[in-house]
Order: C-alpha cells, then sequence, then structure tokens
C-alpha cells in the first residue's frame, strides 16, 4: 500500500493522520538506506490549499454602545398639591400634552377666581376715570396710579391662573411612560418627579470612534447592530451624524447611529455590537484568512506548483467573513496553503490533501 494514500474519517483528520502516515515512511526509508550511507529525501508535507477568488469585500469598523433613545423627559410637579388622580401607569404610551395626573386645586382655583374679582373692579374703576381724566376732574397722576395697579392686579390673575392649571400634570413629549414616582393621595412638593416619559423612536447609539478613523466615517453610511439580549438579532442602522471635535483627553469622536424598530422589539438600555460599514470593493483578490502568516518581515503565504510550497510577500487589505483581500502578491488561479503552514518550508515539497485523500 503506498504510504502516501492514507483513509481517513473525516477531512478535518486527513492532514494529521496522512502526517504521521509521511514520517513513519520517512523514518523506514532512512533505515533501508543507512547500509549505503546514503542520506533520506524528506518526506513530502501534507497541506490542504485553497484558490485565490475573485468577490467583493466590506470594510467595516465595529464598536459596542448602549442603545438609548432620542428624547426623555422627567415630569415634575410645578405646585404642590395632593395627588388625587392617576391617570397613566408605567408601559403606557401618551401623546404631547395629554394628562397624565390631577393634584387638588381648590386653594388656588379660589385664589385665581379672587384675583380675577379684584381686576374687574379695578377695571370698572379705570373705565370711570378715564372719563373723569378727560374732563379734568382728577389728575393725570391719580388716573395713572389705577392704571397701574389695574395692570398688577392682571398680572397677579394670570399667574393665579397658571398656576391652578399646573395642577394638572401633562406630558411634555410623545412617548412611553418609563417610570411613575407617585401614587393616588401623595402629597407632592414644587420639584419633585412625577413621571419619566421616553420617546419610542428614533433609537440612538453613541460610538467613541478612534481619531484615525475620522476620515472613514460618514453621515449616512449603513450599519448593523446584533443584540444579545434577544438571541443575537441582527437589526439594520445608519450613521446619523459625527460630531466633528476630537476629545483631547481620550482621542476619540462621537459618532451617533439611528436604528430604526418598526416592530419595537429594542428597548433603551440594551446593549449592542455595532459595524459602520465604510467602504465595499466588488472585485478584490481574496483567499481565506488563514492562509496569511503573520511575520516580522510582514505577511506572507505559501503558494503551491508543482508540489513545491513557495513562500510568497503579500499586501493585505480589507478582511470580511474569514477572507482577506490580496492587493499585492498574488494572482487570478494561484493557490496558497490553509492548513500544514507550521512544517513548511521554502522549498519544501508537499502533497495536497483534498476530500480526505492525497493527490
Amino acid at each position: 500500500m503506498n504510504p502516501n494514500l492514507v483513509p481517513v474519517a473525516s477531512r478535518f483528520q486527513a492532514p494529521a493522520a496522512l502526517l504521521l502516515t509521511l514520517i513513519l515512511a520517512g523514518c523506514s526509508q532512512g533505515t533501508a538506506n543507512d547500509g549505503n550511507g546514503e542520506a533520506p529525501s524528506p518526506a513530502p508535507v501534507p497541506v490542504e490549499i485553497a484558490m485565490t477568488d475573485r468577490g467583493m469585500v466590506t470594510a467595516t469598523w465595529t464598536g459596542t454602545a448602549a442603545i438609548e433613545v432620542d428624547q426623555e423627559a422627567t415630569v415634575v410637579a410645578k405646585v404642590a398639591g395632593e395627588l388625587v388622580e392617576l391617570l397613566v401607569e408605567e408601559g403606557d404610551e401618551v401623546r404631547a400634552g395629554q394628562v397624565l395626573a390631577r393634584l387638588d386645586g381648590d386653594r388656588l382655583r379660589l385664589e385665581m377666581r379672587e384675583a380675577e374679582a379684584n381686576m374687574r373692579r379695578l377695571a370698572r374703576d379705570h373705565e370711570r376715570n378715564v372719563e373723569m381724566h378727560r374732563r379734568g376732574l382728577i389728575s393725570a397722576e391719580a388716573h395713572e396710579v389705577l392704571r397701574f395697579e389695574l395692570d398688577a392686579m392682571q398680572a397677579i390673575y394670570e399667574r393665579r391662573a397658571l398656576e391652578y392649571e399646573y395642577t394638572v400634570i401633562r406630558a411634555p413629549i410623545a412617548g412611553i411612560i418609563a417610570e411613575r414616582h407617585v401614587r393616588a393621595g401623595n402629597t407632592i412638593a414644587v420639584g419633585d418627579p412625577t413621571f419619566r416619559i421616553t420617546s419610542r423612536a428614533p433609537l440612538l447609539a453613541y460610538l467613541h470612534v478612534p481619531e484615525r478613523e475620522f476620515a472613514r466615517l460618514a453621515p449616512g453610511q449603513r450599519a448593523e447592530v446584533r443584540v444579545d439580549a434577544l438571541g443575537g438579532l441582527r437589526l439594520p442602522a445608519r450613521v446619523q451624524r459625527i460630531s466633528p471635535v476630537i476629545d483631547p483627553t481620550s482621542g476619540t469622536f462621537k459618532v451617533t447611529i439611528e436604528i430604526p424598530d418598526p416592530d419595537q422589539r429594542l428597548r433603551p438600555g440594551m446593549f449592542g455590537r455595532f459595524s459602520v460599514i465604510y467602504e465595499n470593493r466588488t472585485d478584490a483578490l481574496l483567499i481565506p484568512r488563514v492562509a496569511v502568516l503573520d511575520g516580522d518581515g510582514g505577511d506572507s503565504v505559501f503558494i503551491v506548483n508543482d508540489g513545491v510550497a513557495r513562500r510568497q510577500q503579500v499586501t493585505t487589505g480589507h478582511a470580511a467573513n474569514g477572507r482577506i483581500e490580496i492587493t499585492s502578491g498574488l494572482s487570478d488561479g494561484d493557490r496558497v496553503v490553509i492548513m500544514g503552514h507550521n512544517a513548511l518550508r521554502d522549498g519544501a515539497g508537499v502533497v495536497i490533501i483534498e476530500d480526505g485523500e492525497a493527490r
């Protein structure tokens, strides 16, 4: 049986099994030749290869960030009072201006009515004084004093009316009730938070990108977000805006990503993994990423021709989905080693493993 042809259970076991067989074969040959003093010839190295290919490669920048809302508002009480009616709960969707709760406004209503009555009285007095001033029966100074009193009382009435209006707590923005801080019967002071409202859309994420990427990213570029909390769900996104300022402390600039979510699957605070696509090349020369060897002299690959592996320096470009672009050093139709690098030297003989068999 030819020692170079070794059946194996699977494609992934073939290189190791065949390598062992070839090593044993080399040892036996060396033993047989010891008698005549000739040096044994090195056994060929089993390798797997792949041919260069043409296709599209996408250049992306990746980062992580929390998903946030564009608008959020904490609704605070503008007047003090007892909360007598609660109209919404957490999770309810509300529109801008919708009534959320009501405070006891009896005292403020009475103060408003009192100010209104005083304003009307002063208005009638002012009307009489206008005529009397025209006829010269009162001085100009007395007429002006009454007019100022009327203006002051009108301002008092408007302030009291506004305070009474504030007993009705309204939503400043449209969105979802994220938090309710009060209960019916609570006595609320001025400035106490009552509700927190978050807008439903758009959802945003803020990425802090190193300054070296500044020239590559631009508003409108396509992006993608993967959400671990939803089983790795992937959703399209886009770059909404880019800050023109570099933070001198961190050396980063802020990129705002907008995430459409028409099915409302995302929630503010979820963690997202973002990929921003900044370039597509449609006719790139591609090889598997595993074929490229990193070294002090730069990137290189092993090219196989006529059963011999030759090391070749290459220049790489973008990488994605397990493949990498080669911008120089290879040509169409070249065959590169993707498995078996460790045992190879420049000029070594090789045997190619295909479908579990040596060729």
